[in-house]
């Protein structure tokens, strides 16, 4: 299967390269001409254990390769993965002028039925405004489905958690979509790996709400650190006595 990913930083080319090691066809994109041509030498622009093995070893099988040519690499994908990046604005909201740019190119060059997969963090709502950003590029002249597939990759061990994932979540309304994302994560569904197939909005408040829960448990845990330090107490077996109660979890 053929699949474009647009972006290659952090979450593009690891995602990319692991979905290269599960035996799809992919490209790379990304408009910056620089970092692509130091992809094409095998040189990889951010550290992450294992990251650059597994690149170099399927550009050598001719599983993934680099473009800056965004409109061909759509037109061959089945499947367009969106992992551009999405920066804080002044007020704190998501800047989303990225994910509409490449919106705007997938409408442009839709050329037949694809899924279209936000990987980036983005908030809820999201998959709705690419839905109608493609819709209205593309004149409606083929048929498309919008995916919410989150990431959740923790940089040092962002290789393993893809490989090895706690869950993989998939949102989207159109069977066909999902079942085309099934057969992209086929090598994990083997393993056993918990699969959540919801709606694009569930999917895209899961990975919100996991990021502001694990926040949470973080300034929790420091607080009660805090305590601790007050009364003499011992925060790392206050937190396992916690932790042992069912209804919270280590």
């Amino acid at each position: 299967m053929r699949i474009c990913v647009v972006g290659t930083g952090y979450v593009g080319l690891v995602t990319g390269a692991c979905l290269a090691d599960f035996g799809m066809e992919v490209t790379g994109v990304d408009k910056d001409h620089t970092k692509i041509e130091r992809l094409r030498r095998g040189e990889i622009p951010i550290y992450e254990p294992g990251l650059g093995s597994i690149v170099r070893k399927n550009m050598e099988d001719g599983r993934l390769t680099f473009s800056t040519e965004l409109g061909p690499a759509i037109e061959a994908a089945e499947a367009v993965f969106i992992a551009v990046g999405t920066p804080s604005l002044p007020d704190g909201s998501a800047d989303l002028t990225f994910i509409r740019q490449v919106a705007e190119a997938i409408g442009d060059h839709l050329n037949g039925y694809k899924a279209i997969v936000t990987k980036s963090t983005v908030p809820t709502g999201t998959g709705q405004m690419v839905e109608e950003i493609v819709a209205q590029r593309s004149g409606g002249r083929h048929e498309f489905a919008v995916v919410s597939n989150p990431e959740f990759l923790r940089e040092g061990s962002a290789i393993d958690d893809f490989l090895h994932p706690d869950r993989v979540v998939l949102g989207s309304r159109d069977p066909r979509a999902l079942d085309l994302m099934l057969k992209i994560y086929a090598p994990l569904r083997v393993r056993d790996v918990p699969f959540v197939l919801t709606g694009v909005e569930s999917a895209e408040l899961i990975k919100y709400a996991s990021n502001g829960f694990l926040a949470t448990k973080i300034s929790f845990i420091n607080e009660i650190a805090a305590l601790c330090e007050s009364f003499g107490a011992d925060v790392q077996v206050v937190a396992r006595g916690m932790g042992l109660d069912k209804r919270i979890g280590p």
